[in-house]
């Protein structure tokens, strides 16, 4: 029998047909006002040009925070792997062969973030590989844990509640809610708590806070840091992995290889000899599917001899400084973090894609959010700035966004 369970009136299954009847009008006025499923065609820095048009503009939605995806090092690093290997992707389980130069990848990214890293084909691939895992109760000493979801987890993790639930008891509580956490592990002999390092539409975990609860009461830390890494910390960390010092047997950090490392992929970054061997026995995505690609090792390996150099920190600054100016022109509720995703809130669906659309015809790509990825009425624009935006496309992008906020909140007499 499935131990699902409610926490308050946060659901912990899944409700599919419902949230496509909710969301869907969000979704065709999306695509009908341009704004989503663009194609388009890179160009230098943040540019893309969009071929239907021919038009180019300042790309404010990609997630390449050290504008690192477009790092000629990292272009050739890719390009290379693939002539030496001589094959772009090998169709077979990890468990009976790999590249050569995977291990050697992995090897560098275990010296890199001094953890035993595993790679995976992306961070979603990761998490449905570790969340099975660790409610099984083979990283809790063989007591399956409390699994306990915060409300804002990424889809990528939230997704799974249903597989994780036929294992043991899932939880979902209000978003950072430690009061709640706490009390969880007060009453459970084991709890994990399922969490984001960084929240995909802007906010933080309280790691310190995390980290004093799990000394306290043996709580088992899930994060996925996938927007959090790169941008901070010694070799490019990340927010996460800085913040919380060894990983030991109570911690285990999900991250992408994509976003600001530059790269494709993702990893999980674990404690112990004995996880590692766990995650390459019986992790899904490791036992069942084929590993990153050739051109995705050799980036990766190009940008992680790019976080051992001075340039990493370079362009670490070049983020925080154009984080400083934006939020000096733009307030919203994430001014004064060192991460990198805005929100500017509007409300309404369909004005928020109305807003999105104005600023993609001034030359300006931005991510309209509405629901289900934010609450219903609380729509608005993300912006994810990176160190390659120049400090004149902010200020053409803040005059812009300044400019239809103000025409939303004009009456119409």
């Amino acid at each position: 029998m499935r131990k699902e369970q409610m926490s308050g009136q946060h659901r912990t299954g899944r409700n599919t047909a419902a949230m496509i009847d909710a969301a869907a009008s969000s979704f065709e006025a999306a695509h009908y006002q341009g704004i989503m499923a663009l194609y388009a065609i890179p160009k230098t820095g943040r540019s893309v040009q969009l071929p239907v048009t021919g038009k180019t503009v300042v790309d404010f939605v990609r997630c390449s925070y050290l504008g690192l995806d477009n790092h000629p090092a990292i272009i050739e690093g890719a390009t290379k792997t693939v002539r030496d290997s001589g094959a772009l992707h090998w169709s077979c389980a990890r468990t009976r062969l790999n590249f050569s130069v995977l291990g050697d990848l992995e090897a560098e990214l275990s010296s890199l973030f001094d953890a035993q890293v595993v790679t995976f084909t992306t961070v979603l691939a990761a998490n449905m590989s570790a969340l099975p895992l660790l409610a099984s109760g083979h990283m809790t000493s063989g007591r399956k844990p409390v699994m306990v979801f915060d409300r804002l987890a990424h889809a990528t993790l939230a997704h799974h509640k249903a597989v994780v639930a036929e294992e043991t008891t899932v939880e979902t509580i209000a978003h950072n809610d430690l009061d709640a956490l706490e009390a969880l592990c007060k009453s459970h002999h084991q709890v994990a708590y399922i969490c984001d390092g960084v929240y995909s539409m802007g906010g933080h975990a309280p790691l310190e806070a995390l980290r004093s609860l799990q000394d306290k009461y043996g709580l088992f830390l899930y994060v996925d840091d996938a927007h959090g890494i790169s941008i901070e910390g010694r070799h490019g960390a990340g927010f996460a992995r800085s913040a919380l010092g060894p990983l030991g047997e109570r911690t285990i950090v999900a991250a992408s290889l994509g976003k600001g490392f530059g790269a494709s992929g993702g990893m999980l970054m674990l404690g112990t000899a004995r996880q590692e061997l766990l995650f390459r026995r019986f992790a899904i995505a490791y036992a069942f599917s084929a590993s990153l690609n050739t051109a995705a090792i050799g980036a990766a390996l190009a940008s992680a001899a790019i976080h051992r150099t001075a340039e990493l920190a370079q362009r670490q600054q070049s983020l925080r400084n154009n984080l400083v100016l934006l939020d000096a022109l733009l307030p919203t509720d994430q001014a004064s973090s060192i991460l990198p995703i805005r929100t500017v809130p509007i409300g309404d669906e369909l004005l928020a894609v109305a807003a999105a659309r104005q600023l993609l015809a001034q030359g300006f790509y931005t991510s309209a959010i509405f629901f289900p990825t934010v609450a219903r009425g609380e729509a608005g624009i993300r912006i994810c700035l990176t160190s390659d935006h120049s400090q004149q496309q902010i200020r053409d992008l803040v005059a812009a966004v300044n400019g239809i906020i103000d025409e939303i909140r004009t009456p119409i007499l």
